[in-house]
């Protein structure tokens, strides 16, 4: 299976790559009710054990990604 393109628009992401391609190896988008929640992730830890829970957002804007983690 084909890895999927992620863009991503947050140019200080440690996986941000040229043309605004997500590198990470996986990806954790949650809703913003659990925006502040920390799971603890390490880079390309796979699955996220901790966040396996299901959650419904209405629109787009009530999502956010737990993937990142700021570029040095």
């Amino acid at each position: 299976m084909a890895k999927p393109i992620v863009k991503c628009n947050v140019a200080n992401c440690t996986y941000w790559g040229e043309g605004n391609q997500c590198q990470a190896e996986s990806i954790l988008v949650e809703i913003d009710a659990h925006s502040n929640m920390d799971f603890s992730m390490e880079a390309g830890e796979e699955p996220y054990e901790k966040a396996e829970h299901e959650d419904k957002a209405e629109r787009r804007s009530q999502t956010c990604c737990h993937t990142f983690r700021e570029r040095k």
